[in-house]
């Protein structure tokens, strides 16, 4: 599972997706949005309307800790599975879990960022368990990426999760290849469920099989908390294209063989590309603001960001700029500018034309550029990386009740070097 990141312009060893089941993701050519591929205008509509998700409502939004999030208030996360239930743990105060990953396919971007600081707000205001998969099998199995270049994003990606600064108590990074003594046989257990059609209705026909695979791998992360500790709400806040991952935990959650609830789900629309209308990707040429830029290449990437303005000074003094289409100002809404009032100034001032977009672009790259400083301030050297990493790691005991969860136990205890 990625939450912000893949993108039709990336290289892809995976097939196209199958159109013969009324449940298959496939969108026109003109018109894509798929846990693989994003291309065209995007239809926010769909997920509510064909496949039973909910709207986030103002009553759901008095109902998150106040102030809600601007990423709630402000439209980013716009609908859900089984936000009801959420809230109703939160207000209880009982024990919830958050999941949210990535794949290691690149630098990790401020869509990341957004999604990660969401998840740790949430963590920080309810007591929530946060999961962080990253899926780099799957990365190597679909993607024209070698086996060092992913274990190199993955330690990259690892050493900005550190950074975001997650309760270490109360998180697990769980990466597929490192943790595969827990995932693999959990894999295996939830394989049995999926059907070739189940399978193929979300992820398209496998072009290898690593990624035939693969589905049963995608569910754990989503259910691993309650494999570890018992049934109970669990919530992934995800990008709207990712939503197929969270459907197929629910159906395999749905058939009752094993001891857990559905996932429900936070789905978000996307920070725009810098070209304009588009998703932010880790993996590809479009230009993106990464987690490692300085201060000086955000503001020279954010100057060539897509304007609301006009063509020139005096056009732009006359009639105004367009925040609703402004790549800056979209940044600033969604997550880097948290006073609303400032906010409101800037969006009043720009459609005025009183404010001019190299104005906005100067004071949208400063607010990205503060946030980056304090976020690389975090980041571990990659030499400190794996003491940094320990706490974040799942213990002896929780891979045990994992196990225990399908009824499995630990198995063959591995060989130690030289003792074999």
């Amino acid at each position: 599972m990625d939450d912000t990141n893949t993108n039709a312009n990336a290289t892809d060893r995976t097939a196209q997706r199958t159109d013969d089941t009324d449940e298959d993701d496939t969108d026109s050519s003109e018109n894509t949005v798929t846990p693989d591929a994003v291309a065209g205008e995007v239809d926010y509509g769909k997920p509510l309307d064909r496949f039973g998700a909910d709207a986030l409502t103002d009553d759901h939004l008095s109902r998150f800790p106040q102030p809600p999030h601007p990423l709630l208030r402000r439209g980013s996360y716009y609908a859900g599975r089984d936000v009801d239930r959420l809230l109703d743990t939160i207000e209880g105060d009982e024990r919830c879990s958050i999941v949210t990953g990535v794949g290691p396919s690149g630098p990790m971007h401020i869509g990341h960022a957004v999604t990660f600081y969401f998840a740790k707000w949430l963590q920080a205001a309810t007591g929530a368990v946060v999961y962080v998969p990253l899926s780099d099998d799957e990365k190597y199995f679909s993607r024209d990426q070698g086996l060092a270049a992913t274990r190199d994003h993955t330690r990259e990606n690892l050493r900005d999760l550190v950074a975001v600064g997650f309760d270490p108590d109360r998180t697990r990074f769980v990466i597929d290849t490192a943790d595969a003594d827990v995932v693999y046989p959990l894999a295996t257990a939830l394989a049995e469920r999926i059907t070739p059609a189940a399978r193929d209705a979300v992820y398209g026909e496998p072009a290898n099989v690593g990624m035939g695979f693969y589905p049963a791998v995608q569910a754990i992360p989503l259910l691993l908390p309650q494999f570890v500790d018992g049934p109970h709400v669990t919530t992934v806040p995800i990008a709207v294209d990712q939503d197929p991952h969270v459907r197929l935990a629910r159906d395999v959650a749905a058939k009752e063989r094993f001891p857990v609830e559905k996932p429900g789900a936070l789905l978000s629309k996307f920070l725009p590309d810098l070209d304009g209308p588009g998703k932010m990707s880790a993996s590809d040429d479009a230009p993106t603001i990464h987690l490692t830029d300085d201060r000086e290449t955000v503001h020279e990437k954010l100057g060539r960001a897509y304007s609301g303005g006009r063509t020139d000074v005096e056009a732009h003094r006359e009639h105004g700029g367009d925040p609703e289409v402004d790549v800056a100002f979209q940044l600033l809404s969604a997550f880097f500018e948290r006073d609303d009032d400032e906010l409101d100034r800037l969006a009043r001032e720009y459609q005025a034309g009183e404010l001019l977009s190299g104005e906005l672009k100067a004071h949208a790259a400063d607010r990205i550029a503060d946030f980056l400083d304090a976020h690389q301030a975090r980041r571990p050297s990659d030499a400190a990386l794996d003491d940094a990493l320990a706490p974040y790691r799942l213990t002896d005991a929780e891979r045990e009740r994992a196990l225990a969860a399908v009824d499995l136990g630990s198995g063959v205890e591995a060989v130690e070097p030289g003792k074999g």
